[in-house]
């Protein structure tokens, strides 16, 4: 049974950085079950948007209010997928979760996805 268990989240000052991690279990991160990876954010009260992903081919794709200062990359030796989080504003702050799927047509719709991790808070302070 595939299992995603995401890591990392803390609080952080407005211009640090943090690394998200997403380790899978019950299969390995290439495993065709898992081939599209991605990471979404949720505040409460709003929608969980798409905040990058990772396609089998090793393209990505971010939203635009993460370009420059987010990269999505898949660690084979930890079996996880991770997420280098850099220049946090205080807007990043949010729940974050792991999400996997054979195949996602649109990488930022949250219905593409069957495999979610639990989440990790990040938290920035302005």
């Amino acid at each position: 049974q595939v299992r995603l268990v995401e890591s990392g989240g803390g609080s952080v000052q407005s211009g640090g950085s943090l690394r998200l991690s997403c380790v899978v279990s019950g299969t390995s991160i290439g495993d065709l079950k898992i081939d599209y990876m991605a990471w979404f954010r949720q505040i409460p009260g709003k929608e969980r948007e798409g905040v990058a992903a990772i396609n089998p081919d090793g393209k990505t794709d971010y939203a635009d209010n993460v370009k420059g200062r987010f990269t999505i990359f898949k660690d084979g030796a930890k079996n996880s997928l991770d997420l280098q989080m850099d220049n946090l504003r205080h807007g990043d702050t949010a729940m974050y979760y792991c999400a996997a799927d054979r195949y996602v047509a649109i990488w930022h719709k949250r219905v593409a996805y069957d495999y979610w991790g639990q989440g990790t808070q990040v938290t920035v302070s302005s």
